[in-house]
């Protein structure tokens, strides 16, 4: 899946413009276009590098995946109505929600968040 172009790598090389938040070196931060809460930014690598998915990073990735949780630290600095508090998603593979096949993580808030999010139409018993 590596191969194959998607949206997130349209919007890194320009073709797709977005609502930049931040970006350095090895990063992208950008404002989704469909927001599931007041606050709603993703953070993607820059380079996927294989990772299409958190399952199937390895060990070269280790430092980009470092730098992402860092950066979210970055961002709240940036974006006020995130600094009472935020969740950060990664949706993995068909049943976990992933829709598009570069890893990318998703920074919600601005409200008052509820547990448990999402949900699957069935309980445990």
């Amino acid at each position: 899946m590596d191969a194959e172009v998607t949206i997130f790598d349209k919007i890194v090389s320009g073709q797709i413009k977005a609502n930049i938040v931040y970006q350095d070196d090895l990063c992208l931060a950008f404002h989704d276009v469909n927001p599931q809460a007041p606050v709603h930014i993703l953070l993607i690598p820059k380079q996927r590098n294989g990772l299409t998915q958190l399952s199937k990073a390895q060990e070269h990735n280790k430092e980009v995946l470092g730098h992402l949780l860092f950066t979210v630290t970055k961002i709240v600095e940036l974006v006020d109505e995130l600094k009472q508090g935020f969740r950060i998603v990664i949706n993995d593979g068909e049943n976990g929600g992933q829709s598009v096949w570069h890893l990318h993580l998703h920074i919600i808030g601005g409200e008052q968040l509820t547990w448990p999010p999402g949900s699957s139409g069935t309980q445990k018993k």
